[in-house]
């Protein structure tokens, strides 16, 4: 694999959007966080975690802020302080505007925050990244999905898994190396972004990759199918997002393209399982994480606190633990040094939520296992069951340059 690709799978189902309360000052407010410091003798590592709380995304930013509090907890044993400091995260909204995002990342700055984390946007991640590098402060960008996020400069990391994770992973479910791949994709950037991503990733590796690029403004798609099925795949990548996605998959179903050949596509989060019936159990699915894909001790703390809290462990919950396992490290090794900090996370090795999870030390890529899965029936509604778990080092994206 050689080549960097920057759009991610997606579900093809919508998400629920609901909001995870307001919230600009630090969790517990300031006497409590003051009254923490006067009982350690240290001063709080104030940390700015600026994620999606509203805006289109702000499903997958309460995700990631529960992953995150959670993570935190397990790192520091459950007394949320760095030797003998409590860590004190400041949320801000950027309502999944990097305008908003960018204020809200300066203004922290200005206040000498040295720690910024989150966002599931991968825009906004991009415009973080560059802030970070500006001011020199450490950034861990959330669930955002971006290639480019990789290795752009050496304040930046990312906490999840990038788009060429995502591929390779269905790559590890064609059993033919020189076999044929056909993507359905929508024709937008979105669909072709993904296109490239499977030529760059499975075309490298000796996969034939064909296409049907179907109009956004498509309401009928037999013809389509037909196409998949006359290209005759080995594989067949689908890639795609909106209210179309059922009508796609009916057709798919009713012209028989689930017995040509393997058909793979994102898992997205829980709200969107139900969304494709009976469809779903012939559905080969790539997953970044659902909380039975992994048993481990790491998991099970992540699942425990978040359920104890009241929210429920999800897509990007691991996403948010993994940030406040690196913010822990960061400032255990580096203090308030963010050249330190750097120092501490690259090359570092951990045991995460989906098992041994590393930073590469060249880009800063997060190394981790990927999954596979398929959508059972439990009662009235669908769930993941597990797959295979494919090695981290089998989906590892190829080492960006840009640092």
């Amino acid at each position: 694999m050689s080549t960097a690709a920057v759009l991610t799978v997606a579900g093809c189902a919508p998400s629920d959007s609901g909001s995870s309360g307001s919230g600009d000052e630090p969790e517990g407010g300031a006497t409590t966080e003051e009254a923490a410091a006067d009982e350690s003798g240290g001063d709080p590592v104030q940390v700015g975690i600026i994620y999606s709380e509203t805006g289109p995304l702000a499903a997958y930013g309460k995700q990631y802020k529960e992953g995150l509090e959670a993570g935190l907890d397990y790192a520091t044993d459950g007394t949320g302080e760095v030797d003998g400091r409590p860590v004190e995260l400041v949320y801000r909204d950027d309502a999944g505007n990097p305008d908003t995002a960018v204020a809200a990342a300066k203004d922290l700055i200005g206040q000498d925050f040295k720690i910024l984390g989150g966002t599931v946007v991968s825009g906004i991640a991009l415009a973080m990244a560059e802030q970070a590098a500006q001011n020199e402060v450490l950034y861990i960008s959330g669930p955002a999905a971006a290639d480019a996020v990789t290795g752009i400069n050496e304040f930046t990391f990312r906490s999840g898994r990038q788009s060429l994770q995502d591929v390779a992973t269905a790559g590890a479910m064609l059993e033919d190396e020189g076999g044929k791949v056909v993507v359905l994709a929508q024709d937008n950037a979105f669909g072709q972004g993904n296109l490239a991503a499977v030529e760059a990733v499975l075309g490298g590796e000796g996969a034939e990759v064909d296409s049907v690029l179907v109009p956004e403004d498509a309401t009928e798609f037999t013809g389509f199918a037909r196409q998949v099925i006359d290209a005759d795949p080995d594989l067949i990548f689908v890639a795609w997002a909106g209210a179309t996605a059922g009508n796609m998959w009916q057709s798919l179903d009713q012209q028989d393209v689930f017995d040509a050949a393997p058909v793979v596509t994102g898992l997205a989060d829980s709200a969107t399982f139900s969304a494709y019936g009976p469809i779903g159990e012939r559905i080969s699915f790539l997953s970044h994480y659902f909380p039975e894909a992994a048993d481990n001790e790491v998991n099970q703390a992540l699942v425990d606190h978040v359920n104890e809290a009241g929210g429920t462990p999800d897509l990007f919950t691991p996403d948010g633990f993994v940030a406040g396992q690196m913010i822990v490290q960061a400032v255990a090794e580096g203090g308030d040094d963010v050249n330190a900090m750097i120092d501490a996370l690259e090359g570092w090795e951990f045991e995460g939520p989906k098992g041994t999870t590393s930073i590469r030390e060249s880009d800063h890529a997060l190394i981790q296992p990927m999954f596979t899965a398929t959508l059972v029936q439990d009662g009235d509604g669908w769930v993941p069951e597990l797959g295979e778990t494919v090695p981290a080092d089998q989906v590892a994206p190829p080492e960006a340059s840009g640092r």
